[in-house]
């Protein structure tokens, strides 16, 4: 049996990751990792509010182990914080990490590199996946997501804050990628087949910070 720690990022391709290595015998999930803007109490670049990350654990039924970045973080300041998770996981019997990246392959790079001689083996289990299928095999296995941060410059401000479904699907234009792989955007999901119920939200302000588009996320529990 494996231990595996899952990289959670609030958005579908990591719950997606869960719902994959939930069918997996050989895995047990022992915690959730997310990194948070301590300043804005927000996830790193999705900017979904610390609560709603914490109904998703409690969703899961898993622990939400915390990375408190500062605002601004150097690379180095992350990768310390990160060596010092990988650390703490290492000590808790955990021999891999997994992480819901599609198809960038220098992402994976710096993945495998940052894990060398941590004792942690990368796991990748929605790798290649064609990003035309997965989006809609995700909506129709009951995932459901909100576009949180936009890129305006590869994607028009209006979809902050839309639902993540078929008709957002058929309305991105050519060049853009069905699940936001290179940055396009990326969502918070508020129901799927790893949750035990779903996490009541609504779309609130939206905001362009830091050459981004932020929609922000309000609970209604």
């Amino acid at each position: 049996m494996t231990k595996v720690a899952l990289s959670w990022s609030s958005g579908k391709d990591s719950v997606w990751t869960l719902h994959l290595l939930r069918q997996r015998r050989d895995i047990q999930i022992a915690a959730l990792i997310t990194t948070f803007n301590s300043e804005a109490n927000r996830v790193a670049m999705h900017a979904v509010r610390r609560s709603l990350v914490e109904a998703q654990a409690e969703r899961t039924a898993l622990p939400l182990w915390v990375v408190e970045l500062p605002w601004p973080c150097s690379n180095q300041q992350y990768e310390d914080r990160m060596r010092g998770l990988c650390q703490r996981a290492s000590a808790e019997g955990i021999t891999a990490v997994a992480f819901g990246d599609l198809f960038l392959q220098e992402v994976r790079d710096y993945r495998v590199r940052q894990l060398q001689g941590s004792g942690l083996e990368p796991l990748f289990p929605v790798w290649q996946i064609p990003t035309e299928q997965l989006g809609p095999a995700m909506i129709a296995a009951g995932v459901r997501a909100k576009i949180t941060c936009v890129d305006p410059s590869k994607l028009a401000k209006s979809f902050a804050g839309q639902e993540y479904d078929l008709g957002l699907l058929q309305a991105l234009p050519p060049g853009v990628d069905p699940c936001g792989e290179n940055g396009e955007f990326h969502t918070f999901v508020y129901d799927a087949p790893v949750f035990t119920r779903p996490i009541a939200v609504q779309a609130g302000e939206v905001v362009e910070r830091d050459g981004f588009v932020f929609a922000d996320l309000l609970p209604l529990d």
